[in-house]
């Protein structure tokens, strides 16, 4: 029997694609939140669970000693705040989730309680919020800090934080359904363990279904052990469906979005080095064993294990954030995308569409009326039936999946 699942949407209040055939107008509409509202509308439509909005706190400047390599790339920047156009989707849709992510160790805790307060009571009880910790020394230096408190310690302060801001929901105008969903996307033990004790929605992207189905063992095995149901996390795998209306046309897209060209090369450097500058080491050499960091660990972490008898180059040009590649018609992606939760016992997947410089419109109109339509059609996705805001739209997909899975 076919088991439902969760499909999110995941993307930034970012410039997207500008320069290229299908970029359009959306180089001059991104910064009024014109291309978000159309996106997230169209996402709507299509049945989509939820979007998240990523975000980060600072503009790089450690490849090179200048800025210029990010804004090449549209890696981190030109970006704005996404809760001010939480505000503006909630008021342009009625039934679609909205998660914005803020920063556990920069915002006050009684200011971020009342803004998100405030966005679930406008949407309806659709907001979410995405803790993250921060990484890089030049987000720290953005708000009066010489530089990034230490991994261990910023995980300490995020779960003493949590636990402030849910006693602020408890004991000021309280969010719909007592508090907005959680999402959390650390990997380490320590973010797995955060995520096990608060989370509703956990964001990952193990590589293969091995480490997908291990990665949301220990996620469940931490809520557990935080006294919670492990059915109380949803992992959302984060996924970029290639599609073409025949499979041997997807390949051959796939062979060209995969291609470890030198632009492609660089632009993964980029967007790795916000803490350690990757572009230093030399590239037809493993990555030296002394690399370390107290930003992203999860992410170098996923490096160093794909690093084993490989050159750094052959690395970067493989690595991708998705967990599994998936290539074809909107049918053959629908059918292996079942397959594979199926292996994975997962919950879900949270598309990503390239991200900043690269997503258009063309992308979300293939996903919208190519592959939503064929995971409807499968009983995998669509219309969860009359609910109230997120948290239960949430909780639909998991009741849905229980009774599909015991049907005779």
């Amino acid at each position: 029997m076919p088991r439902p699942f969760t499909v999110g949407w995941f993307t930034s209040y970012l410039v997207p694609d500008w320069t290229g055939p299908w970029a359009g107008d959306a180089g001059r509409e991104w910064i009024d939140g014109t291309f978000a509202i159309e996106t997230v509308r169209e996402l709507e439509r299509a049945g989509v669970d939820l979007v998240m909005l990523e975000d980060i706190s600072y503009l790089a400047d450690i490849v090179g000693g200048t800025f210029e390599a990010e804004l090449r790339t549209n890696s981190r920047a030109p970006k704005s705040d996404p809760l001010p156009l939480v505000a503006r989707l909630a008021a342009e849709t009625s039934t679609i989730g909205l998660i914005a992510t803020a920063s556990s160790t920069f915002y006050p805790p009684e200011l971020l309680a009342r803004k998100y307060a405030t966005l679930d009571h406008l949407s309806g009880g659709r907001a979410g919020w995405n803790v993250v910790t921060s990484t890089g020394d030049r987000a720290a230096q953005n708000f009066g800090m010489d530089v990034l408190p230490p991994h261990a310690e910023r995980y300490a302060r995020a779960q003493e934080y949590l636990e402030t801001v849910h006693a602020l929901w408890g004991s000021s105008t309280p969010p719909v359904g007592d508090r907005p969903v959680i999402c959390q996307a650390g990997a380490s033990p320590a973010g797995t363990a955060l995520a096990g004790r608060f989370a509703d929605v956990v964001v990952a992207a193990p590589h293969g279904v091995a480490a997908m189905r291990a990665y949301r063992e220990r996620v469940r095995a931490a809520a557990v052990a935080a006294g919670r149901s492990a059915d109380d996390v949803q992992v959302l795998f984060m996924v970029t469906p290639l599609l073409a209306e025949t499979d041997d046309l997807a390949q051959q897209y796939a062979e060209r979005f995969y291609a470890p060209t030198d632009a492609a090369l660089w632009r993964r450097i980029v967007q790795l080095s916000g803490d350690i500058d990757y572009s230093a080491f030399d590239l037809d050499a493993p990555l030296p064993e002394s690399t370390s960091t107290e930003g992203s660990r999860s992410i170098l972490d996923n490096l160093r294990a794909m690093a084993a008898g490989r050159t750094l180059r052959e690395v970067l040009s493989t690595q991708r954030t998705e967990s599994v590649r998936l290539v074809g018609t909107a049918a053959t992606v629908a059918d292996r995308m079942g397959e594979v939760l199926d292996e994975v016992g997962g919950d879900g997947f949270l598309l990503f569409g390239g991200g900043g410089g690269v997503l258009t419109r063309r992308y979300v109109r293939e996903v919208c009326d190519g592959l939503m339509p064929e995971l409807r059609r499968r009983g995998l996705a669509g219309d969860p039936g009359p609910v109230r805001g997120l948290r239960e739209r949430l909780s639909r997909r998991r009741s849905d999946a229980d009774v599909l899975e015991v049907a005779p």
